[in-house]
């Protein structure tokens, strides 16, 4: 639909240069993420093997995108939903179309074993978005759950962790073991979907979460070799589920 103006005016079109209209599109970023960063550690794996976690950059999204890829095919445990979604993250992160988003890799012998993504809602909220481990068996996915849980509670101050869950593995490892509460539905819906929002409190974090699994803390700070390993990492050469 086109209207004509209610007034005269001087000129009957405008152009305007893409670089201008980017900033009406691109999210404000907090300046925490930058000004906190997550340090990095290592975590003891069920066979011993030392995982280092460590924050994504920007630069190595398309890389990171192409270990999540092919997930999106797998009917099994919602690996298809988690890797949609969680590709998209990825994605908008890359393309500055997504507000205060992080990313945690977790990376054995310099491959890429699991990672977990997460933003914040605001300065005392944190919002969980997925977890995927490429390696099964050693406990990645619970590890880097706490991992990006840690961060957001310990570096960043929020005071909230709102989470969501599509699968069963999901709520059980990350919601029930957890000892999470809920908010009352539908008055609060998580992004994701609009499902219950499992939520703790900094006070949950300190006093029940840590110390239920304190083996997750992991060792700070990381080795110097272990850290160069991870500094350039490969992406699973086969799916695992």
């Amino acid at each position: 639909m086109s209207l004509e103006p209610p007034c005269p005016v001087s000129a009957t079109e405008y152009v305007m240069k893409v670089k201008d209209i980017e900033p009406n599109l691109r999210p404000l970023e907090s300046p925490i993420l930058k000004e906190k960063p997550y340090s990095p550690k290592t975590i003891t794996m069920k066979d011993g093997s030392k995982m280092v976690v460590r924050q994504a950059k920007l630069e190595e999204a398309p890389t990171v995108l192409k270990a999540v890829k092919p997930y999106m095919d797998v009917e099994k445990d919602f690996y298809d939903i988690v890797a949609v979604r969680t590709y998209g993250e990825i994605l908008a992160w890359y393309r500055h179309r997504i507000k205060d988003h992080y990313l945690l890799l977790g990376l054995i012998n310099g491959e890429l074993v699991g990672l977990v993504n997460a933003r914040l809602w605001n300065k005392d909220i944190a919002i969980s978005l997925h977890t995927m481990a490429f390696k099964r068996g050693l406990g990645v996915g619970p590890a880097l759950y706490f991992s990006k849980v840690e961060y957001a509670f310990d570096t960043l101050g929020v005071k909230e962790w709102w989470a969501t869950f599509e699968s069963y593995i999901g709520i059980t490892h990350f919601s029930w073991n957890w000892g999470k509460k809920q908010k009352p539905w539908p008055e609060y819906q998580h992004e994701l979907g609009g499902a219950r929002v499992f939520y703790l409190t900094k006070e949950d974090w300190e006093l029940f979460a840590k110390k239920r699994f304190p083996y997750f803390i992991g060792e700070r700070p990381v080795p110097k070799d272990l850290l160069e390993q991870a500094e350039k990492f490969k992406i699973p050469e086969k799916v695992e589920v």
